[in-house]
């Protein structure tokens, strides 16, 4: 055992091993955070808006170059969105479904998926874009 000069037991706590966990723990979780984020690629149209706030929480409903439809990270069929989307949520609590569609797809596809998003019973559909690059005053 431990004594101090005069005999009498040593009751400090040596934290050291403690905060050397910790560290090593903080790094790994730094490390692997940015590679837990998962998501389809959509390339969407760039606009001249202010950013809106969003919660992480929100359903998003993303259609890709291949026409293929997400909700959230769920594939499905575009004709399937009206059928499955009462199924997915509760249509009645969720107020707002953000709409995100590639640029390259055409008007009539996504003006389709917004009709079934529609008649699933969602009122509101908020669409996603990409912000612009910020022209200075010679660009004009």
């Amino acid at each position: 055992m431990m004594t101090s000069g005069k005999g009498r037991l040593m009751s400090d706590i040596n934290v050291t091993p403690f905060v050397d966990v910790m560290l090593v723990l903080l790094i790994i979780f730094m490390v692997t955070a940015p590679m837990m984020t998962h998501g389809v690629k959509v390339e969407t149209p760039q606009t001249t808006h202010e950013k809106m706030d969003v919660s992480e929480k929100a359903l998003v409903i993303s259609i890709d170059g291949s026409r293929r439809v997400y909700i959230n990270e769920y594939q499905l069929n575009a004709s399937e969105v009206r059928q499955k989307l009462p199924t997915i949520l509760d249509v009645k609590r969720t107020g707002e479904v953000y709409l995100k569609a590639d640029k390259s797809l055409p008007y009539g596809l996504v003006m389709d998926v917004m009709a079934q998003i529609r008649d699933a019973g969602i009122e509101k559909i908020g669409m996603v874009t990409e912000p612009a690059a910020v022209i200075g005053k010679e660009g004009r």
